[in-house]
């Protein structure tokens, strides 16, 4: 019997977004909702911890650090891991595991076994992230995948704004430790419904020669095509297996020649798109109050930067669908220098100053998301999870100096216009990595987020 011949992800391009789809949508959105949780919690039990303690706030340096430095080794570690034994297995087993240290955080008694838990549930968020990039970009169909990803990534700001309620409510109610023990029951559970809900990714089990059957069984979940039906009938392959070997490690492919300037400029643009980020993150309730605004002036109009992310990740995944995903992703960065540039010089009304905020939210942070939807774009199968999770990992330290710069600044009593003025660098350098990707990439080989793919059926 002659088998036919079916290439798997220009299958998932022809097929309409599925109820199945949906479901792998919202798994890896709880994912990345736990990591936002987790940013929010950690913040918020630290008063707690000063007060119960006795200990100053220069004492919780490390326990905040630690979560980043963790974070980015288990982004280093896991994409390998992925690539070698699969995206599923690797992301139920970080999930896990970040639930699990999250509870053993609770019982804390000391600032240093703290730090130690938390830098054992920053390795479990920084391998679960990755894998849910990857996974859930090889389900999305290549036409609207930029913003299914930037969709996903809006988990994050729903995770924190929930982190931020919850322990408002939880805290003066049952302590600081509720707040990490609902951390850990939340990622336990959702461990469980991964096993039980999460398919391993089609193209993965192609190239690792899984059966025929086992990869019909999830693309009829997908579609009921009948050329499915009998799946043992079927010759899966994947479109770019050509381009590595399988004795080429993941790691080594996405430093190789195709790949190597490439991934240095993705680690280029989102190492400095971090920087801005965290920067922003961590210290724009201190500069709000130096520049004269109330506690709560300060904090209302902080709230206004992630809110401004959710609109912003929706807004650039839709436009990078329909047009050059790298040049859109460029124009963020420049945006968001022009936004920085424009609140530097000075904005003396205060409604304008909030409108600005949010909508520098709106750049920087789909800049910085949909950094993860071109990362997934650009490498094949066998390197995919190890080349997200490496740019994911490399932006963690690019996290890390925007957090320690932003307390050099303060240090120096920099005033608020000229902290915004020098953010401008970071951008236009991002900016700059990207148009540099994108017009080496455009003249050696197509890599598009929105291209039309046939499936070929011989």
């Amino acid at each position: 019997m002659k088998k036919h011949t079916l290439e798997v992800q220009s299958f998932v391009d022809s097929q309409r977004f599925s109820p199945y789809q949906w479901i792998i949508l919202i798994l890896c959105f709880l994912v990345v909702a736990a990591d936002g949780f987790d940013t929010a919690a950690v913040g918020f039990v630290a008063p707690s911890l000063i007060g119960e303690w006795g200990i100053t706030r220069a004492a919780l340096g490390p326990v905040m650090s630690a979560a980043l430095v963790g974070l980015g080794i288990g982004a280093l570690a896991a994409g390998p891991a992925a690539d070698r034994i699969g995206r599923k297995v690797v992301l139920v087993l970080s999930v896990f595991f970040f639930g699990a240290w999250s509870l053993a955080s609770s019982q804390s008694g000391s600032i240093e076994s703290l730090t130690a838990w938390r830098f054992l549930t920053g390795l479990g968020l920084g391998a679960a992230m990755p894998n849910a990039v990857t996974l859930m970009s090889e389900y999305a169909p290549a036409r609207i995948r930029a913003i299914v990803v930037n969709a996903m990534f809006c988990g994050f700001s729903v995770g924190l704004t929930i982190g931020g309620l919850c322990a408002a409510w939880l805290i003066p109610e049952f302590g600081w430790q509720s707040v990490l023990i609902t951390g850990g029951i939340g990622p336990l559970v959702l461990a469980v419904l991964l096993v039980a809900l999460l398919p391993e990714s089609a193209q993965f089990m192609v190239v690792r020669k899984w059966p025929a059957e086992k990869i019909a069984r999830v693309l009829r979940r997908i579609s009921n095509d009948p050329r499915l039906a009998h799946g043992a009938a079927l010759n899966f392959i994947a479109a770019d297996t050509h381009v590595a070997t399988e004795k080429k490690s993941s790691l080594a492919l996405i430093v190789s020649k195709p790949y190597s300037f490439g991934t240095a400029m993705l680690w280029l643009a989102y190492f400095t798109g971090l920087m801005i980020y965290y920067l922003l993150t961590n210290w724009l309730p201190t500069l709000f109050k130096d520049a004269g605004f109330t506690a709560q002036g300060a904090a209302l109009t902080t709230s206004l930067f992630p809110l401004g992310g959710i609109l912003g990740n929706l807004c650039l995944g839709w436009v990078m669908g329909r047009t050059n995903p790298r040049r859109a992703n460029a124009c963020a960065y420049v945006l968001s220098a022009a936004l920085v540039l424009t609140i530097g010089c000075g904005v003396s009304d205060r409604f304008w100053l909030a409108v600005l905020i949010f909508l520098t939210g709106v750049a920087v942070t789909s800049a910085v998301t949909s950094m993860s939807a071109l990362a997934a774009a650009f490498y094949p199968t066998q390197g995919r999870a190890t080349g997200v999770a490496w740019m994911l990992g490399i932006g963690r330290m690019g996290a890390v100096a925007g957090a320690l710069s932003g307390g050099v600044m303060m240090s120096l009593g920099l005033p608020f216009g000229a902290v915004f003025t020098l953010l401008a660098v970071p951008a236009f350098v991002a900016a700059f990595a990207l148009f540099a990707f994108g017009r080496r990439n455009d003249a050696t080989k197509e890599i598009s987020l929105s291209e039309d793919v046939i499936v070929p059926m011989e």
